[in-house]
């Protein structure tokens, strides 16, 4: 919307001040093409240098240890402090990795080490930042305004991953500091958004740092049969059914399109979930929460057995938009249910495990592809892991009526 003219029906529920939202907006923006960018560039430039599926495995690994090790002091983190002062710290280290990058690709060196040390600094940044941005949203907003908010940030988000890989394939071109150099002048921009969100300032209760405060976060969604039915789902579902860390290959060797048509390819799981999200911004899901979250991760496995088939450049691209589509909707409704279930002054200890748990399947996810990938080729991993995902979701479906039977987010809170 523009200032002097009508909100659009999704933004004007949001109840969010004009400001605040345009600026969360255009941070999550600016931080997602900044991510997208250097997720392009490194892709491509690990592999012209090494030809390897694993390392390419390697590079996720390496950005989903600091996750595993630091989730839950990161939780205990946020529920105690500021948590814009949070945000504005971890764009700070995400700045000097981009920054790192260029200098390692202007100094032509061969060795990946480095690299793997950067995606190592940006998985710590990922650790801090995205429990600190899932908290702060539903600070801004009402309850009822929350899943529309949810949507409208995720859809922020998303049209950032439709720009930023065909960015970076055409920015890498130019030659590989170039990609890395933009990210870091994005990421500057995101630090001023964040540092000028006018926040209400929430009292916040100094819990002693033991065991049982950073363990509180996993033992709420053990106790919530839904949203850990949720957060597991989309786990196990994408940690078998990514196929993104193996997008270098099918465009390189597979489709023979190039650096820029690997960020076209990267761009389509973002134009499904862009449009999806535009649907559930104006139309929020509001029955039948936990059927449909379980045909979504089913059909994101079918889509994904598509694209690990195909040899067509147009059939590979839709694919992989119906990939992004039926994401978006996991997306949203898990986070949509742990935000509205849990109680503000734990929720950074959950959203810290919840981003483990999506820290576990897009990263390790990408380790798992990588592996699997050299021994089997990435056609066959990408068919694998499509075909597991198809039968987790029915096995959740199974085991879990709790998840299943849900109805309306409101379920499921105690």
């Amino acid at each position: 919307m523009t200032e002097s003219g009508s909100p659009g029906p999704g933004l004007a529920a949001l109840a969010l001040p004009s400001r605040a939202l345009h600026l969360f907006l255009v941070q999550r923006f600016s931080s997602g093409i900044a991510s997208q960018i250097q997720v392009v560039a490194v892709g491509w430039y690990v592999y012209a240098l090494t030809n390897s599926a694993l390392d390419l495995g390697l590079i996720g690994l390496a950005q989903f240890l600091p996750i595993a090790g630091l989730a839950l002091v990161a939780g205990h983190i946020v529920d105690r402090y500021p948590r814009r002062a949070i945000m504005l710290g971890a764009v700070t280290l995400e700045f000097f990795c981009y920054a790192a990058l260029a200098a390692t690709a202007l100094s032509g060196a061969h060795s990946v080490a480095p690299i793997f040390v950067v995606a190592a600094g940006l998985g710590t940044v990922r650790v801090f930042s995205s429990p600190a941005q899932s908290s702060l949203l539903p600070a801004l907003v009402s309850a009822d305004a929350f899943p529309r908010a949810a949507a409208a940030s995720a859809v922020s988000l998303q049209a950032a991953v439709i720009i930023g890989p065909a960015l970076g394939g055409a920015l890498f071109l130019l030659g590989p500091p170039v990609p890395f150099l933009v990210s870091a002048c994005l990421s500057a921009l995101s630090f001023t958004c964040i540092a000028l969100i006018p926040v209400r300032r929430a009292a916040r209760v100094a819990t002693p740092l033991t065991w049982k405060s950073l363990a509180s976060g996993i033992h709420f969604i053990r106790g919530h049969q839904a949203v850990l039915g949720a957060v597991s789902l989309d786990l196990f579902g994408v940690l078998f059914g990514g196929a993104t860390a193996l997008l270098p290959i099918f465009a390189r060797d597979i489709l023979m399109i190039g650096p820029v048509g690997l960020g076209l390819l990267r761009s389509g799981p973002a134009l499904g979930a862009i449009v999806t999200g535009a649907i559930l911004t104006r139309w929020p899901l509001r029955q039948y929460i936990g059927r449909r979250i379980l045909i979504a991760v089913a059909l994101f496995g079918a889509a994904t057995i598509v694209f690990g088939l195909s040899s067509s450049v147009p059939l590979s691209f839709a694919a992989l938009i119906g990939v992004g589509a039926c994401d978006m909707i996991s997306v949203v409704t898990r986070n949509t249910l742990v935000q509205t279930a849990t109680p503000d002054a734990i929720r950074g200890r959950v959203s810290a495990v919840n981003t483990l748990f999506i820290g576990t399947s897009n990263q390790l996810g990408e380790f798992e592809s990588g592996v699997t990938a050299a021994w089997l080729g990435p056609v066959g991993s990408v068919v694998l892991g499509g075909a597991a995902t198809i039968l987790i979701a029915g096995l959740w479906a199974w085991k879990l009526p709790g998840l299943r039977r849900i109805n309306r987010f409101a379920d499921a809170k105690r």
